[in-house]
């Protein structure tokens, strides 16, 4: 937004390098809102990031495709979890006998919630999570577990009281929540789309089918411990050491800390 737009003009005022993150497929997003042709939205998402020195993306997959649509010196930034804070309850990662089938993530019409919804499961459903559908979501699906927004010690025992997650987006670049379940021993059931494809095994750590609840069903099988296993990879210290890979360093050779923010300022 405002802020993105505004670094990037002080950058390439004072020579400063800089790098850019591609976290979301904005254009889609925006698709979804307002009549806006794509290629009008992403000549927009070039301007921004093809000044920089490198774009971070989340997925091979993903650095693919935006090279393919022009986008220029494309890195790879895998996301971290916190695997301290999500973890199985004390002595205990046999999700089987978790009651819940759970979603976490913004209740927004790009996540596809209702595919989700709609699926008629052996057990009860819970979303974890704020957003603009929430309440239109409630009404329409009464059975359904709405716990709002949580964070911390409280979400990580949600989603210690569930057995799968599914996570029924079909344009999210990674789904770093699909990690944050995986560190709790969750299975997670998805659509073979790009971001699940980043993280997921079939028959390993969860899976993927064009029919959703089959992926589900099939989670069933998953050993939690696998899950828990693949999660821990992706450490926040490795994720950083990936970031400090991609920054610009040459930057602090000629300028001074102070020097560039009074030069910012």
């Amino acid at each position: 937004g405002p802020l993105g737009w505004a670094a990037r003009r002080t950058c390439l005022r004072i020579g400063l390098p800089y790098t850019t993150s591609y976290h979301t497929r904005f254009p889609e997003y925006v698709r979804m809102r307002l009549p806006l042709p794509l290629r009008l939205s992403y000549s927009v998402m070039r301007r921004f990031h093809n000044r920089g020195q490198c774009i971070m993306v989340s997925s091979s997959q993903l650095k693919q495709e935006m090279e393919q649509k022009g986008f220029h010196n494309v890195s790879l930034w895998s996301r971290g979890v916190d695997t301290e804070l999500f973890k199985p309850a004390e002595g205990e990662i046999n999700q089987r006998e978790r009651p819940y089938f759970t979603y976490l993530g913004r209740v927004a019409p790009e996540k596809n919630l209702d595919a989700f919804l709609d699926l008629d499961l052996p057990g009860p459903k819970m979303v974890i999570g704020d957003g603009p559908l929430l309440e239109i979501l409630k009404g329409r699906y009464p059975k359904t577990r709405f716990t709002g927004f949580k964070k911390g010690r409280e979400l990580v025992e949600l989603l210690n009281q569930s057995r799968v997650f599914v996570f029924p987006s079909l344009t999210d670049t990674l789904g770093v929540v699909q990690l944050e379940a995986m560190a709790c021993g969750l299975p997670v059931a998805a659509f073979p789309v790009d971001g699940p494809k980043s993280l997921i095994i079939n028959g390993h750590n969860g899976w993927m089918h064009d029919d959703l609840k089959q992926a589900v069903v099939n989670c069933l099988d998953i050993d939690g411990q696998q899950c828990r296993a693949f999660a821990m990879q992706f450490t926040w210290e490795a994720c950083t050491d990936q970031f400090v890979s991609n920054l610009c360093f040459e930057a602090f050779e000629f300028t001074s800390a102070g020097h560039l923010f009074a030069e910012a300022a």
